[in-house]
This record gives structure tokens, C-alpha cells and sequence, in this order.
């Protein structure tokens, strides 16, 4: 059985999961974040702080930063998932997310197994 919760409360430990995840893996957290819920679907969309020396390479070598965001991106989705899962104990279907490094903006599609409304 899916574990209920009212919806300002679920957004807001989504958030602090997010959050934390970005903390540990950027040493940093998010700048400012919308959090949006619908169904079976959380839609986030964040502004982050870029990593100092990928944004310097940006500048030189964007193919190999494209290469580090994707990496630090399929880990971000899978750390998400996983604590989600674990926290909240909240089956997640699948995580999307997309990263603009020149805006430092951020999409995240989560699809859980059933609805969170």
C-alpha cells in the first residue's frame, strides 16, 4: 500500500530530497526551485549554482563538460529515485531531467506508480 500525504507536505520533502541530493553531489544546493504536482507526475524546475570549474572549461571544451553533465545528471536521477523511494516510500516509475548550463536552469519530470493527488 502507497503511503498518503497531503500535498504542501510531500512537495516539501521532495524538495528537501532534491535539495540534499544537490548539496552532496555539487556541494551546493539549489538557488530557487517550483515545485509542481499533477497525478502521477512532480514536475520541479530549479535554478542552480554552476560548478566553478565547469564553467570555466564550458568556455574551452564544451564537449567534454556536456559529457560531465550527463554523468552527474544519470547520477542525480538515480540518487532521486532511490531516496524518494526509500523516504517517502513512494514507488517512482522513472526520473527525466535536463540541465542548461548558460541559464543554470533546470527540469525534472518524476512519475511515480500511482497518484499523488
Amino acid at each position: 500500500m502507497q503511503k498518503q500525504y497531503p500535498i504542501g507536505v510531500l512537495k516539501q520533502e521532495i524538495i528537501k530530497i532534491y535539495n540534499s541530493i544537490n548539496q552532496e553531489i555539487f556541494g551546493t544546493g539549489i538557488k530557487s526551485q517550483k515545485i509542481e504536482i499533477s497525478g502521477d507526475k512532480v514536475l520541479i524546475f530549479a535554478t542552480h549554482k554552476r560548478i566553478p570549474a565547469l564553467k570555466i572549461l564550458d568556455e574551452s571544451n564544451r564537449s567534454l563538460t556536456a559529457s560531465v553533465d550527463t554523468l552527474l545528471m544519470e547520477a542525480n536521477k538515480k540518487m532521486l529515485k532511490e531516496q524518494l523511494e526509500q523516504s517517502l516510500g513512494l514507488k517512482v516509475k522513472l526520473v527525466l531531467k535536463d540541465y542548461d548550463p548558460i541559464t543554470e536552469y533546470s527540469g525534472t519530470v518524476i512519475v511515480f506508480e500511482h497518484h499523488l493527488e
